[in-house]
């Protein structure tokens, strides 16, 4: 079981922030290894790992865009930063409406190795060919309401398996003109509300149910997501403007026929 976890939590944490779609990752230990699946409280704990390290990582822009924000409430002042704060929170509903409405549904006929084969291809070509024709001019805080909107609902299309969110985001972002760098840090700051969200659903669900909590598992995926994936965005941010997107285009090709070649030799 530890082992099991520290696995997970560090496959987890390691793609959960990379344009490479981590549940196709998650999804082969399961069917190479026969794990079964570490259930709804492990998901929170890796996922506020994940948000941990997020959080710790963009704090000093956490604090200024909270303080900005708050200060547009009560004060009516407008910013740079309190119109990016503004985006975000806008970014933020698409995700929030279509997970309502249609979560279960994706949850039940989308969650297939042959669905999250399919769009880790699709969504690694779409990768680069935004990068391909992408402009690199704009910083996040010229976003702007319309790329705002556009980002959230890239954001919301991620709820399909296989997706990626970091990617389809990044795509979203390359193809309204952002630099990687810019559109990268947005994608990140906007992972920070939905995976809150998510986990606060999550965590309702776990409590009003009543399921026993695995404290060992729960501990371990929590400290190791936050190491991968605090590990991750650094390197991530430091690399993606020198080798570009390419990369994680080619890897998600491969990842995605490694995965039809597993689900074919299901049948």
């Amino acid at each position: 079981m530890e082992v099991h976890a520290i696995l997970l939590a560090l496959i987890q944490g390691f793609t959960e922030f990379l344009p490479i779609s981590s549940s196709a990752h998650l999804i082969l230990p399961s069917v190479l290894l026969g794990w079964e699946d570490q259930g709804i409280a492990f998901d929170v704990a890796v996922h506020l790992g994940s948000l941990l390290a997020v959080v710790y990582y963009f704090r000093q822009e956490v604090a200024s865009l909270t303080v900005a924000w708050l200060r547009s409430i009560r004060e009516r002042e407008q910013s740079t930063e309190s119109k990016l704060a503004w985006c975000l929170v806008l970014a933020t509903l698409p995700a929030c409406i279509v997970g309502v409405l249609f979560g279960s549904l994706i949850a039940d006929f989308l969650r297939s190795g042959w669905v999250i084969a399919v769009t880790t291809i699709v969504f690694g070509l779409l990768l680069w060919w935004a990068d391909k024709i992408a402009q690199l001019y704009k910083s996040e805080y010229q976003t702007g309401w319309r790329g705002a909107l556009l980002l959230g609902c890239a954001q919301a299309l991620a709820l399909i398996p296989g997706t990626s969110r970091s990617g389809i985001t990044l795509t979203a972002g390359l193809m309204l003109g952002m630099t990687r760098d810019a559109a990268a840090r947005f994608s990140f700051l906007m992972s920070i509300p939905i995976i809150l969200l998510a986990g606060s659903h999550q965590a309702t669900g776990l409590v009003s149910a009543g399921i026993a909590i695995p404290w060992v598992a729960i501990g371990l995926g929590v400290v190791v997501s936050f190491i991968s994936a605090l590990a991750c965005i650094h390197l991530f941010l430091a690399l993606l403007n020198r080798i570009g997107v390419m990369p994680f285009v080619l890897y998600r090709l491969g990842l995605g026929g490694v995965l039809f070649w597993v689900m074919a030799g299901q049948i």
